[in-house]
């Protein structure tokens, strides 16, 4: 089975919004960790735009991601980060199979 990594685009364009969304990120993680499949999170900033944050999270396989993207609980769980996804990119998400590694 090949893992996967899931990035959701975030944005925190002030002191607050940040503040918002490590919040956001520490709720949907703690709703997640018992999600079978989900090997673990992180909440990424970038040292080039501080306003743009990724939710990187490490899969066991796609069957994992989609079985519980697909799920009632899905919208839910993650509701609380949705306010702040970053609307500057014209796709909010992106899904990568682990292609090699060390």
């Amino acid at each position: 089975m090949t893992e996967v990594r899931v990035m959701v685009y975030q944005a925190a364009h002030d002191e607050r919004e940040l503040a918002a969304v490590r919040a956001a990120y520490h709720e949907v993680s703690t709703r997640l960790a018992t999600v079978p499949g989900l090997l673990g999170n992180e909440l990424l900033r970038s040292p080039h735009d501080p306003t743009s944050l990724v939710v990187l999270s490490r899969w066991a396989g796609r069957e994992a991601f989609d079985a519980w993207e697909s799920g009632a609980s899905h919208r839910a769980d993650t509701a609380p980060l949705r306010a702040y996804r970053d609307t500057r990119r014209p796709v909010p998400f992106a899904v990568y199979e682990v292609d090699a590694a060390h």
